[in-house]
């Protein structure tokens, strides 16, 4: 579908649950988190029936984000249903990698076609920082999991945080050395937990160009700006959201686990999706994808318009 401005809208990020087994810094609150009432959340058939009327509106690519998408019950039923639905052709997750051993082979089977899993440092005492209490090893032990089912290239995503896990750049990158793996450095933005931080802790992407002098850019790939280094199989993409907007060629919107669209990530608009059905869902979501606002205002001295933390949009 073509938006007022002339974008296609053709890719959606669907959050199933603002649930997660991590609590990252500039995701999630350390405390104070308040469950949802199971009826508050998408059902299976909510989210299938969004994911079909998403379809005919020209979306054919779908990310299963959250939280973390593999606590949520019935995940298998609801990749399986969406990877199904007729007119999506692409269906991807991230996530943070702890729970891909045990489930990697059914994503596989049952459609996931692409997987991203969060990781900010290789640092095991700052992931425990960066996470407040999560293993490192674990979320390794997803990476190869998805590496030994040859779902490549698997795409992984680190936020830059100044003084926090800067110096990891270099390290990060080696794992696009033996790997077909895409690295992906994303600025932290002022949304949620962050906001308030100091200014230092918002740094641009292109301080890894200063760190790794060797990357050579080869073209844009999405919203990254994507470079190798001789010699290394995989490949390093630059987001820059706050130094750099890509409004004119975003081609996203967002549903969240309790089924709002928001048509731009950065907007306090929110459309409500749950309890409609049939023509009144078609014709709500068409509307707020033809509405999709031209840009955002944000910069690393303006906090975001939304009024949610991360973990309750979708990453």
């Amino acid at each position: 579908m073509i938006d007022q401005y002339g974008r296609t809208i053709d890719y959606m990020r669907l959050s199933v649950t603002d649930l997660c087994n991590l609590r990252c810094i500039y995701c999630m609150p350390s405390e104070g988190v308040t469950k949802r009432n199971h009826q508050d959340i998408l059902s299976v058939e909510e989210i299938e029936e969004i994911v079909q009327t998403a379809a005919s509106l020209g979306i054919h690519k779908i990310r299963l984000t959250g939280g973390e998408p593999l606590v949520r019950r019935g995940i298998e039923e609801i990749v399986a249903r969406v990877a199904n639905v007729s007119g999506i052709d692409e269906v991807a997750l991230t996530t943070n990698g702890i729970l891909l051993p045990e489930k990697i082979d059914f994503l596989k089977q049952a459609g996931v076609t692409r997987i991203n899993i969060s990781l900010d440092t290789l640092n095991e005492n700052l992931y425990r920082e960066i996470t407040r209490g999560g293993e490192l090893a674990d979320a390794l032990r997803g990476i190869e999991a998805v590496l030994a089912a040859g779902m490549l290239p698997l795409k992984i995503n680190a936020v830059l945080i100044g003084g926090v896990n800067d110096e990891q750049i270099v390290q990060l990158v080696e794992l696009t050395k033996n790997e077909e793996v895409h690295l992906r450095f994303i600025e932290l933005m002022p949304m949620g937990q962050c906001v308030d931080w100091n200014q230092e802790r918002f740094i641009s992407a292109d301080t890894v160009l200063k760190k790794i002098p060797a990357l050579h850019f080869i073209g844009r790939q999405g919203v990254a700006n994507v470079y190798r280094q001789e010699g290394y199989k995989g490949t390093v993409g630059l987001i820059n959201p706050v130094s750099n907007h890509f409004c004119e060629s975003c081609n996203r919107i967002r549903v969240t686990a309790d089924g709002k669209m928001k048509p731009c990530l950065h907007s306090h608009d929110e459309i409500v999706l749950k309890g409609l059905h049939g023509k009144a869902l078609f014709d709500t979501m068409k509307q707020a994808i033809y509405e999709k606002p031209c840009s955002h205002h944000l910069d690393s001295d303006t906090g975001s318009d939304s009024a949610r933390d991360m973990y309750s949009i979708g990453g």
